[in-house]
């Protein structure tokens, strides 16, 4: 009779209907995983008789230990020209470099290539990576939908570093915008603003399978929400008289965009930041005056997807994956001048003095008195 294959981390996440990440983080201990969750993965591991490998927990121990000191290949990140669109700026900078440190802590190097230019195309590319014996590819956001489908995909592991890839399907990681636009939101009402407002461009919101304007949507529409309704400005371009038109007839008290001309243009329309109105940043990374707002933490996100892509490597793990997964983390909040700070919390009020209690003598004398 043929025995039943071992259980392992993938066949225990397929299972139970949770990521290969997750189920892994919680038999380690380690990650944010929340205990019920926890719970239910180590219970189904111990019915399903799963036990972990100490060789695989010991490469990637020594691994996270090399701290670069020995050379265990290259890594490519693969970035595409894209006709009619502004060359990638800061934030796929932030990214390789965040990716690049991170690989050289694990004793990798991490190389860019770029689709596009040169006369690099896919398939020179794919040769290129094939001579080189390169079988990690780090896939870098574009804004169309990119299409890597003619490497040959037999041999190679991957993550993209944006919310959604379909040629072909491939592990993703990426900033959580809806979470963040939540907690952004959360911060600005207890700073006091009642009537925040959403300013983004309609590319960039269709690209997040728009994350920015649903959760700005839902928040408005949650029952008893504190803030008023300001119908969000989606705008195909960015055009001062567009803004200025619905600055004026809405009347934001705050206002949450990805590029700082908007302030320009709201002092232009008599607002003064941050006495009467405010600006908060959906991304830091493309302001050109000091503002608050969201940092999409593009280094952390590029060392976590080396890190997920490395771990494929050691598992040879090659391929299209049969369920791609996305692991998100959330923006960072970074104070600004745009935004007026959170009033002080009240200071307690001492204690009063403990009451000296009289003694009977002197009780005594004041009744005589």
């Amino acid at each position: 009779m043929k025995s039943s294959p071992a259980p392992t981390v993938r066949s225990l996440a397929r299972a139970l209907g949770l990521s290969h990440t997750t189920v892994s983080d919680a038999l380690r201990g380690k990650g944010r995983v929340d205990p019920e969750t926890a719970e239910r993965v180590r219970q189904a591991a111990d019915e399903a008789g799963y036990r972990r490998n100490p060789l695989a927990a010991a490469v990637m121990s020594e691994l996270r230990r090399s701290r670069g000191g020995t050379f265990r290949g290259v890594l490519a990140a693969l970035d595409l020209y894209e006709p009619g669109r502004a060359p990638h700026g800061p934030f796929h900078r932030e990214l390789l470099q965040g990716g690049r440190n991170r690989a050289l802590e694990l004793g990798f190097k991490l190389e860019e290539f770029i689709v596009g230019v040169d006369g690099m195309t896919v398939q020179r590319l794919d040769g290129i990576l094939q001579s080189r014996g390169i079988n990690g590819v780090l896939l870098l956001p574009s804004w169309y939908p990119p299409d890597w489908t003619q490497l040959d995909w037999s041999r190679y592991a991957a993550i993209y570093t944006d919310y959604v890839i379909d040629r072909p399907p491939v592990h993703c990681v990426c900033c959580n915008h809806y979470r963040s636009v939540l907690a952004l939101l959360a911060i600005l009402v207890k700073r006091g603003y009642r009537r925040p407002g959403l300013y983004v461009e309609r590319d960039r919101d269709d690209r997040m399978q728009r994350r920015f304007s649903a959760a700005f949507r839902s928040y408005q529409e949650a029952p008893g929400t504190p803030i008023e309704f300001v119908p969000p400005l989606i705008t195909d371009q960015r055009r001062q008289d567009e803004f200025t038109a619905w600055f004026k007839r809405y009347k934001p008290d705050v206002v949450l965009g990805h590029f700082t001309d908007a302030i320009d243009w709201m002092e232009a329309a008599g607002a003064r930041l941050p006495e009467t109105h405010g600006f908060a940043a959906l991304n830091v990374l493309y302001r050109t005056r000091p503002t608050a707002g969201l940092d999409q933490q593009a280094q952390e996100l590029g060392a976590r997807a080396v890190e997920l892509l490395i771990a494929q490597l050691q598992r040879n793990e090659t391929g299209i994956p049969q369920w791609p997964t996305t692991t998100t983390i959330p923006a960072r909040w970074v104070e600004g001048p745009t935004i007026r700070l959170a009033a002080p919390a009240p200071e307690a009020a001492p204690a009063p003095a403990p009451r000296r209690r009289r003694g009977r003598k002197a009780e005594g004398c004041k009744a005589e008195s």
